[in-house]
């Protein structure tokens, strides 16, 4: 762990998912992002963390080509982004999926109509096929086939959630992306995604990069952090290596007393 990573090698023997090169993002006259390098490995789950303005979203988009970045490289599964190839970017597309922050259902859309969206518009016509994805997506979020027909406005924060969460999985991607997971849930609810999510996985295999403010999330998921600053990825490494990086965003994020709570919490859960 280093407070000023080099551009990172994959290691002998590990699969990168995930590949940043000398990425930079310059929106108008405003640097986001400057010569950032990242390497993610399947299999783990990465946070990206950082202050108000720092890039942490707009570089988890720009990880599936859902943003195009300034200057750089990402490849996605060995494969390079934004090369203007559709068929490619189609194929890649089935690889991963997306929790946008809030959930972003289609509010004409019934829970049904949005498992299924992406099922359809890449290609799947089987209109049984299609019902039994969107019923096996439901229940792996823990929800009864009977929430399938109802709407996003009579549905609660936390199955909001979880409907996103099973329209992100209804492609069985390889890799999830997360936008503030637990944003907008009350302290109970956002626990039990959290155990949904780490559940999930591990039953999936699944390499994980999330977005998040939230210490117990970042605590109760990420195995390593990322932390943005200064236009940079500051530190890299797992929360305790983060720790000893003395920089004020570090020291204020990670050395107050709720996030020392929040990783005793998750140490206490490991030993039990």
């Amino acid at each position: 762990m280093t407070a000023h990573p080099p551009p990172p090698t994959p290691r002998a023997g590990v699969t990168p998912v995930i590949e940043v090169e000398h990425l930079s993002t310059r929106f108008g006259q405003h640097w986001v992002h400057r010569d950032l390098n990242l390497v993610i490995e399947k299999g783990e789950v990465m946070a990206l963390v950082g202050g108000s303005g720092s890039g942490k979203t707009t570089l988890l988009r720009q990880m599936v080509g859902l943003l195009y970045p300034t200057q750089g490289q990402i490849r996605l599964f060995g494969e390079p982004l934004f090369t203007g190839n559709a068929e490619q970017e189609r194929n890649l597309r089935r690889r991963f999926g997306m929790l946008f922050q809030y959930g972003a259902l289609y509010s004409s859309f019934t829970v049904f109509q949005n498992i299924a969206f992406p099922l359809r518009e890449l290609g799947v016509v089987d209109e049984e096929l299609i019902h039994d994805l969107v019923m096996l997506k439901l229940s792996m979020v823990e929800l009864l086939p009977r929430h399938a027909w109802l709407m996003p406005s009579e549905l609660s924060g936390g199955m909001i959630k979880r409907v996103a969460l099973a329209r992100a999985l209804s492609m069985e991607p390889e890799l999830l992306l997360l936008d503030e997971p637990t944003a907008g849930l009350d302290p109970d609810r956002s626990e039990s995604f959290v155990r949904l999510i780490s559940s999930l996985h591990e039953q999936l295999g699944l390499t994980v990069v999330l977005v998040t403010h939230d210490l117990d999330t970042l605590a109760g998921l990420a195995a390593r952090v990322a932390v943005l600053a200064e236009q940079r990825i500051l530190a890299l490494g797992s929360v305790q290596e983060i720790m000893k990086v003395d920089h004020p965003f570090i020291r204020n994020f990670f050395c107050c007393d709720r996030a020392q709570r929040a990783l005793q919490s998750r140490v206490s859960g490991e030993t039990v």
